[in-house]
């Protein structure tokens, strides 16, 4: 999954497998954890793409407690035993929910970033034709082949992942909806619960639960 993007929202974690390029960048104030496991000490079955990951309160203790353990430490005793259910409870979130594909098209960069630059805007895929200099069908083809969704879909992706830190933050869903470029709150709901499966006030009721 080299052409990804991926959103890490509260309670949530990112497994990248060793040997992974990637970068990572932070939206406002932030404080986290990344614990290192060696390959030999994975468990079998562990995937070998990025995936999420559910961060259970005791899963959450574990990292903490797994970060004291000093890089050089023999993992016997108590540090072996936290190591060990530390692997356990990971809960893998089913599907990939937080990933965004991204195309290697020079066409289909140029829209993609500026989406990801502004998600409110607006444009329809004939507009965009325009401006990248291919035909509408072209453009729908490549978006299905090098992200394996539509246009409306990676567009609504995009959106989800600009509103979680907004709503995370306690920002009312009327504000993020209409950040977004959405006419009401209800419209952006929808489109949350078709992409997430629940609504944005759930989900987060959900995270906090968790």
């Amino acid at each position: 999954m080299g052409q990804s993007l991926w959103l890490v929202p509260p309670q949530r974690a990112l497994w990248m497998p060793a040997g992974t390029p990637h970068a990572m960048r932070a939206r406002g104030a932030v404080s986290l954890r990344s614990p290192y496991i060696r390959p030999e000490s994975c468990p079998r079955g562990f995937p070998e793409t990025p995936h999420a990951v559910n961060v259970t309160p005791l899963l959450r203790e574990l990292i903490v407690r797994a970060a004291s353990i000093p890089l050089d430490s023999v993992l016997t005793g108590r540090d072996g035993l936290v190591i060990a259910h530390l692997l356990a409870e990971i809960e893998w979130v089913p599907g990939h929910p937080l990933r965004l594909p991204c195309g290697g098209d020079r066409r289909l960069k140029r829209i993609c970033n500026a989406i990801l630059r502004d998600p409110a805007d607006v444009r329809t895929l004939d507009e965009w034709a325009n401006e990248a200099g291919a035909s509408t069908r072209t453009l729908a083809r490549l978006f299905l082949a090098e992200t394996g969704i539509s246009f409306v879909h990676w567009r609504q992706l995009v959106r989800v992942q600009h509103a979680l830190p907004l709503l995370a933050s306690g920002l009312p869903v009327a504000e993020v909806s209409l950040s977004l470029g959405y006419e009401t709150p209800g419209a952006f709901a929808a489109m949350f619960r078709r992409v997430t499966g629940t609504t944005p006030s759930a989900y987060f009721r959900l995270s906090e639960s968790a």
